[in-house]
């Protein structure tokens, strides 16, 4: 009989086994499907629609409010708030609840024995029922968790504001990558149409020769070179349109529009006005010392290593711990089934007095840490700032330079056109100068951009906030006016001291 007992006992554990082992079953491709489809309907969901040609601030405004990693750094950002309400929960005192039944299938009966003669000196008997109703409430509350859960609180606090100078972060190269973005599209815009229709008279000349080669018209040899060289201006157009045609597609990923959305631009003036710093490099040197959300950053990890060491100094102290609790018991041969206790009393590990002084010296090294990085990270911030100033600088005398071979390129042009009409020259000169007037337009219109883009990356890394710390709406114009005014301020040497977080523009 027991080898049975025992065989059912082997058989039923090895079923509890078997019950308890986890496989993991692979994702099916209708769940993919289905998920695709929802990401899909929820990325472009409750945008503006986009009626008008768009401006360059109306961009910016279309990504600070729906680019999805600056929607993304919004949510840690309310996550961060949620840890800090979840921390200071950690302030009160523990209370624990307790209800429930107890029982057995026999009496719970005693007695006793002499330790003298060793015999039993009282029957069996018993004081307490088989059955049984029973429940607790305590409360204990320990001041030195309570100190240590206060300082912890202030961290997580800090933790936040570091999640804010992060999204800061975010914010200032989201726009500087519209602005990037924006101006090479403009450029697009001016010049592919212009590309389109020289590869067309490429190809139409190009067509012409062959009939002329197939025609035996011509010496062969100077035949096949026009064609080669017709062929080469127009591998350098499509070089040309490739770099071009891909500025649309990442200012709408910028943006959150889908891939295949068509969308104008608003035209830009004929004129390339040269924008200019109105602010010393002084003024700029302090302001990226103050503003920079790396350097804000690191003035809160400081605050959170000082906390750290508070820590440690409170674990050395004795913990005075206050109990209060309220007990029930169904057993009916208790007098008071109901009763109240309370009580004080001193805890102390005494082996954090060893450990502590190493937690110490831990958490003050992690302090000096965190200022010798805030003091590289200080010397980086001014080496960006110069070289900033330098590519703008830069940039506009690369400016200058292709403002005037296009100002040239231009007028041979012209004349290059004069003379074809009169016959003076053949259709490969006139669609080489041509084409040599459309690379430099092309050199023109880029460097713009570059210097537009150099020009933002100055204030880009002086840190300072493209929006005010409130908006009056979070529409797509309201948003793009305040990014309008907030740069003509800049343009006019009137920076912000004040460095904060803009409201959140995402519902």
């Amino acid at each position: 009989m027991n080898k049975h007992y025992k065989v059912l006992a082997v058989s039923m554990l090895a079923a509890a086994i078997g019950g308890c082992a986890v496989t993991s079953q692979p994702i099916e491709r209708a769940a993919s499907e289905q998920r695709a489809q929802e990401d899909l309907a929820s990325m472009f969901s409750g945008q503006e629609p986009l009626s008008a040609p768009l401006t360059l601030h109306q961009a910016m405004a279309r990504a600070v409010k729906y680019n999805l990693e600056a929607r993304l750094k919004v949510m840690e950002e309310a996550l961060a708030e949620r840890q800090v309400d979840l921390s200071r929960l950690d302030m009160l005192p523990r209370m624990a609840l307790d209800a429930g039944y107890a029982g057995r299938n026999n009496v719970s009966a005693s007695s006793s024995r002499s330790i003298r003669t060793g015999t039993q000196s009282l029957e069996p008997s018993t004081s307490q029922d088989r059955d049984r109703e029973v429940g607790d409430l305590t409360m204990v509350w320990n001041v030195l968790d309570f100190g240590v859960s206060y300082v912890s609180a202030q961290q997580q606090g800090d933790q936040r504001l570091i999640v804010q100078e992060r999204r800061r972060k975010v914010l200032h190269t989201i726009i500087q990558d519209v602005r990037s973005a924006y101006w090479r599209a403009l450029a697009a815009d001016r010049l592919l149409v212009q590309i389109d229709q020289q590869m067309e008279r490429v190809d139409q000349a190009r067509q012409n020769s062959l009939r002329m080669s197939e025609q035996r018209i011509g010496d062969p040899v100077q035949s096949l070179g026009y064609q080669r060289a017709l062929i080469e201006a127009t591998r350098q157009l499509e070089q040309q349109r490739r770099a071009l045609s891909l500025a649309k597609t990442e200012l709408a990923a910028l943006i959150n529009l889908p891939m295949n959305t068509r969308f104008e631009l608003a035209p830009a003036s004929d004129s390339y006005p040269v924008p200019t710093l109105a602010t010393d490099m002084a003024v700029l040197e302090q302001e990226a010392l103050v503003n920079r959300p790396e350097l804000r950053e690191q003035d809160y990890q400081a605050r959170i290593g000082a906390a750290e060491t508070r820590k440690a100094m409170l674990r050395m102290l004795p913990g005075l711990e206050f109990s209060l609790g309220g007990h029930y018991d169904s057993n009916s041969f208790l007098v008071n089934q109901s009763w109240a206790d309370y009580g004080v009393k001193v805890t102390w590990n005494l082996f954090n007095l060893l450990s502590a002084p190493a937690a110490i010296d831990a958490a003050k090294a992690s302090e000096e840490v965190v200022t010798l990085r805030r003091q590289a990270m200080s010397m980086a911030i001014l080496a960006q700032l110069y070289v900033a100033n330098a590519n703008l600088q830069e940039a506009a005398r690369q400016f200058a330079t292709s403002e005037q071979l296009a100002s040239l390129d231009q007028q041979i042009a012209e004349q290059l056109r004069n003379r074809h009409k009169a016959q003076g020259i053949g259709e490969l000169e006139l669609i080489q100068g041509e084409l040599n007037l459309l690379q430099a337009n092309l050199r023109r219109d880029l460097a713009y951009a570059d210097l537009r883009n150099a020009y933002g990356q100055v204030f880009a890394s002086v840190g300072l906030d493209p929006l005010p710390e409130e908006l009056s709406s979070d529409q797509i114009d309201d948003i793009a006016q305040a990014l309008a005014n907030r740069e003509a301020e800049w343009q006019a040497g009137k920076l912000s001291v004040d460095a904060g977080v803009p409201e959140s523009t995402t519902p």
